[in-house]
């Protein structure tokens, strides 16, 4: 197990961030943490890492004390947010960075690998946001980690910024490397994850496939037209969207079926299972 908690309880004064958190990391893929503002995501990475001791219960990285250094060099870390010396250059963060470790990544690879070469040159203080976030990426993987954490690694980027992120971190996990992963960004964890942990109040909700957790809340999405509906039993939720209606319902065929019998003049009928969002949304719901 590269890392692990056990029963962790972690309070900030009379504020309970973690409460008896019972997590474990095994070499290989990508585990997606997801929850609302306050749910504990970050708390729990910096106490991974080694930046913060738990109130009670027991943290391990890679089988020790994570705050030991030989351990913390064998992972890399984004935080929410880094501050960069705004007078260094690109490559000078990146070479500095890579100084501390036995056997670095070229800084030239990390340049081309992160969107960065033609900024290479430019200080930091006069990148733009999504620059020094590619940037501060790029640096958590400086030394070769075998496990990456992420603390929401992709804010302020644009669409292709974000794509060319997620390829390299399939490309890591691809070769052997683990990556935690939080986000805001309900499409990025379905488009990464292997698996993911839902968070509310301090407590693990959920912890399973996409696919799984899905399964998990029971919904699923009946898209069709028509020009009228009547009141239909089953349906928790409805949308609207250019001239289409969804209905959410924990059972579509039923949903169908009375449809049917009611005589509803439908097309352009779809069922789908429910999105990662809806999910999220019904898990932290509850």
């Amino acid at each position: 197990m590269l890392a692990r908690t056990v029963e962790v309880t972690r309070r900030y004064g009379d504020t309970l961030a973690l409460d008896r958190v019972s997590l474990d990391i095994p070499p290989g893929g990508v585990l997606g943490l997801l929850g609302p503002n306050g749910a504990g995501k970050s708390t729990l990475l910096n106490l991974l890492v080694g930046l913060r001791r738990p109130t009670s219960g027991a943290v391990e990285l890679f089988g020790g004390d994570p705050r030991d250094p030989a351990r913390r060099r064998q992972i890399g870390v984004t935080p929410q947010e880094t501050g960069l010396p705004s007078t260094l250059r690109v490559r000078e963060c990146l070479e500095f960075v890579a100084a501390h470790f036995p056997d670095p990544v070229p800084p030239a690879e990390l340049l081309d690998r992160f969107g960065l070469t033609e900024v290479a040159r430019r200080q930091t203080g006069g990148l733009s946001g999504g620059q020094k976030r590619r940037l501060a990426v790029a640096l958590a993987f400086a030394g070769r980690p075998r496990l990456v954490f992420l603390d929401e690694p992709t804010t302020g980027l644009d669409v292709e910024a974000r794509r060319a992120l997620w390829d390299a971190v399939r490309v890591f996990a691809a070769e052997g490397g683990t990556v935690v992963l939080t986000s805001h960004y309900l499409e990025e964890i379905e488009a990464l994850a292997d698996r993911v942990v839902v968070l509310g109040a301090g407590r693990i909700l959920a912890d399973d496939t996409v696919a799984a957790i899905r399964a998990m809340v029971g919904i699923h999405r009946v898209t069709l037209t028509a020009p009228d509906l009547p009141d239909l039993p089953g349906v928790v939720g409805i949308e609207q969207l250019d001239g289409r209606t969804s209905l959410l319902t924990p059972d579509a065929d039923q949903l169908v079926r009375d449809l049917v019998r009611a005589e509803v003049p439908f097309q352009g009928l779809q069922v789908s299972p429910t999105t990662l969002e809806e999910a999220f949304l019904t898990l932290t719901g509850r």
